[in-house]
């Protein structure tokens, strides 16, 4: 039976279990909207701007572990997709992106709303199509949804002409594919991974560095086990957070330019550093050259090109993260490896003692940023919940403040830092964990720009949680100003007033409260949890609080500004009691 390439499309995308997409309608993609009108299976969400469907459509992905997907018009539609899509690109995030295009008659001649979406593409892909032929559907879709989920997760775009669209087709969806040059390696190479277990079970101020690979492979399992078999201290980057527990006394803290100084200490010290999962980028190292500079390196990426391309690596491991620490632990029980890191674990609870995450908690009158997010983490540890963060001094407060326990349960916008990257995420996240609460940190300035999706959230029923940080200033880059332009605040002062979020969230239909002291914090927050549908609580927070501690930029990583008094690492070391320890 023949049927048009919109229903081609339509039964491909039921064919592979999706369930969800995020999109808005345009007149070339009429065929397919008709086409998916029919569908039981799929439900579509109507956001309020194409960025918001590929921040949703991430979001989605990372909590489920399953493949976004978006739907966006020709023209200006697909060119609103670009940030969405170079965000999931930077931080290997599943999505397919379905893009309208003109007819083919009379693609390249300008004609309205037309636009080289896949030329534009390229750069923040993995791959992307242009389908000329509805015979070639079924197969692109199938290949889309393979090259996305599969080796390192990142966006496919399918850019699909109207008379694509209307075309027919002999429906016959593939049941596998098989693709010449794209054949990821899934375990590491035996030799190597015995080198690896060789060196964890030698080294005596070993560390075990974790980012988002981890999460992608599913290997949090793995990764407690190795740490718990040899009792190694756990460092977690922005994007590695919740693949292993936090509450855990073996994890040590988030590494880099906010991480704690204990943190940054282990990491300056150590002599073997195990990294999993981690592209070595440049807010977690610092100055490369003092990074780690005392280690050998073990490196397990899926990715060859991250392998040594930003430091160098003793032993290069490419395969999956989940079956290599599997092969990794199978060598140390082997061998009867046990742990060597006592006096190692000395030094670092004592460094942990000495140098904890620490503010000024001040007389009571003032909100302060940091205990915002710790009551947040509180109140919500013992519930099924997603954290969402945007992009700023708010994100760097929750990645120092929550407590992130279980995999796929922390989405932030790493690698690109997408400012209104968290609200339509929570939207896609809530609609992939819907039984899930879902709370959003955000700042001012973040939420003005993607906050006409409280509309998507309210009009389908997706409830989140808001907590708005309203400082009145661009936070993160007027800190900057601060530190390093002399306090001159050059188009970084918002006004709090403008917009009246409080309004503005009940013109939406939210639940809304307004918060600006410390003693009505619990009760706001507590009401916005347990609200029936979405809802904000705007806390005008201390206007000028610093995010500490703070390695300058492209400085070394044990020499931090702020927090609780201490030097460079070296200065710590030539401290009786430690030397002792060391000894």
């Amino acid at each position: 039976m023949r049927i048009t390439g919109a229903e081609a499309l339509v039964r491909a995308l039921e064919a592979e279990g999706v369930e969800t997409v995020f999109g808005y309608p345009g007149a070339v993609l009429l065929p397919i909207y008709d086409a998916l009108y029919d569908s039981k299976q799929i439900r579509h969400v109507l956001v309020r701007h194409e960025q918001g469907a590929a921040h949703a459509a991430d979001g989605f992905a990372r909590v489920s572990g399953k493949t976004g997907v978006v739907i966006a018009t020709s023209g200006p539609g697909a060119a609103n997709t670009v940030t969405g899509i170079a965000n999931a690109y930077m931080d290997s995030i599943p999505i397919v992106v379905f893009t309208g295009q003109v007819a083919m008659n009379v693609v390249g001649t300008d004609a309205f709303q037309e636009c080289d979406i896949t030329g534009m593409t390229i750069p923040i892909t993995k791959h992307n199509y242009l389908v000329k032929d509805a015979a070639d559907l079924p197969e692109v879709i199938k290949e889309a949804f393979h090259i996305a989920s599969t080796g390192r997760p990142g966006p496919v775009l399918v850019d699909v002409p109207v008379t694509t669209a209307k075309g027919e087709v002999d429906f016959r969806y593939p049941d596998s594919v098989s693709l010449r040059g794209y054949k990821p390696t899934y375990r590491g190479h035996a030799k190597q991974v015995k080198q690896a277990a060789q060196l964890i079970a030698k080294a005596r101020k070993p560390l075990l560095y974790i980012g988002g690979g981890v999460t992608s492979s599913g290997a949090a399992k793995e990764v407690k086990e190795l740490a718990e078999l040899m009792q190694l201290p756990v460092t977690a980057t922005l994007m590695g957070k919740g693949a292993f527990p936090e509450d855990h006394h073996l994890f040590v803290g988030m590494p880099g330019m906010h991480g704690a100084k204990y943190t940054n200490y282990a990491i300056t010290e150590t002599d073997l550093l195990v990294a999993v999962g981690v592209r070595f980028d440049d807010r977690v190292t610092g100055k490369l050259a003092s990074f780690a500079s005392k280690a050998k390196v073990v490196h397990v990426d899926i990715d060859p090109a991250e392998i040594g391309k930003n430091k160098p690596v003793d032993v290069p491991i490419v395969g999956d993260a989940r079956n290599v620490l599997a092969a990794i632990l199978a060598e140390l029980r082997k061998s009867g490896a046990e742990p060597r890191t006592e006096a190692w674990w000395k030094v670092i609870d004592d460094w942990r003692r000495r140098y904890p995450l620490h503010y000024e908690h001040g007389d009571g009158s003032v909100l302060m940023p940091q205990h915002v997010i710790e009551r947040v983490d509180a109140l919500t540890a013992g519930r099924d919940r997603v954290v969402v963060t945007d992009v700023g001094q708010h994100q760097m407060w929750a990645a120092q403040y929550v407590k992130v326990r279980t995999p796929r349960t922390w989405v932030s916008s790493g690698g690109l830092g997408t400012m209104g990257f968290s609200l339509p995420a929570a939207i896609g996240a809530k609609a992939g964990r819907p039984d899930a609460l879902v709370v959003d940190v955000v700042g001012d300035g973040s939420l003005q720009m993607t906050l006409q999706e409280m509309a998507t959230a309210a009009s389908h029923g997706i409830a989140v949680k808001l907590v708005l940080f309203n400082n009145g200033f661009l936070g993160m880059v007027r800190q900057w100003q601060d530190l390093f332009y002399g306090k001159r605040y050059s188009g970084t002062v918002l006004p709090q007033d403008t917009p009246d979020y409080v309004a503005l969230a009940k013109a939406f239909g939210w639940h809304a409260e307004r918060v600006d002291a410390p003693d009505a914090l619990d009760g706001a927050l507590g009401r916005a949890f347990d609200a029936d549908g979405s809802a904000l609580v705007e806390c005008r927070v201390a206007r000028e609080e610093l995010v500490y501690p703070m390695v300058n930029p492209g400085g070394s990583i044990d020499e931090m500004l702020g927090g609780i008094p201490g030097g460079p690492v070296s200065e710590m070391l030539d401290d009786e009691t430690l030397k002792e320890v060391w000894e």
